[in-house]
């Protein structure tokens, strides 16, 4: 067999070996390049949710960004230590204005760690974190929401308390029996 005729089988091969794995690469290729970007969007989703949750404070949201934060950040242990850091400040029974200060610290420091691993260093800053836009309105509006709901809870509670009206011997309030016959039809056995 010539050298020609080697190269050519040699050719033959390597084009069949491409046609063959070139599609295959693409699909993975592809394939981790969806993973990728699903994890980035999850990761996204988290945090955006947390920055957001610093104006309103507690929400479901933000509850469940905090509690899926070790599965979605689980390549991430710098992420994952801040989290800890910040939930064992969160876990202090009635905590005291100082206490309260160093959860909102650790808060602010897993946002900063956050956006620092998505890219973001440069772009948000520790003072975009520690100064969030809330318009005044919308600040009375909550404080006046706060106000009603505590005043409904009030009046809930004053309901509750009050006494039952009963009469000693079954009737209630109406003149009527618990079967519903008035006082002045019934008869006397």
């Amino acid at each position: 067999m010539s050298t020609s005729d080697k190269l050519m089988i040699i050719s033959i091969i390597v084009n069949f070996i491409a046609i063959i794995v070139a599609p295959i690469a693409s699909v993975i290729i592809a394939q981790k390049l969806q993973d990728w970007s699903k994890k980035r969007q999850d990761k996204m989703d988290i945090f955006k949710t947390l920055m957001t949750s610093r104006l309103y404070g507690w929400t479901p949201q933000g509850v469940h960004a905090l509690n899926v934060i070790d599965i979605v950040f689980s390549d991430d242990e710098e992420v994952r230590k801040q989290w800890k850091t910040y939930y064992d400040k969160l876990c202090v029974e009635n905590p005291t204005e100082t206490e309260l200060k160093k959860i909102k610290i650790e808060q602010e420091k897993l946002l900063e760690i956050m956006a620092n691993r998505l890219g973001y260093k440069d772009k948000i800053s520790w003072d975009t974190i520690q100064n969030p836009y809330i318009p005044k309105g919308m600040l009375d509006s909550m404080a006046q929401q706060q106000q009603f709901q505590a005043g409904q809870l009030q009046a809930l509670q004053m309901l509750i308390s009050m006494p039952q009206n009963i009469n000693n011997n079954g009737g209630n309030q109406n003149g009527q029996d618990e079967n519903g016959i008035p006082e002045s039809h019934r008869q006397e056995h």
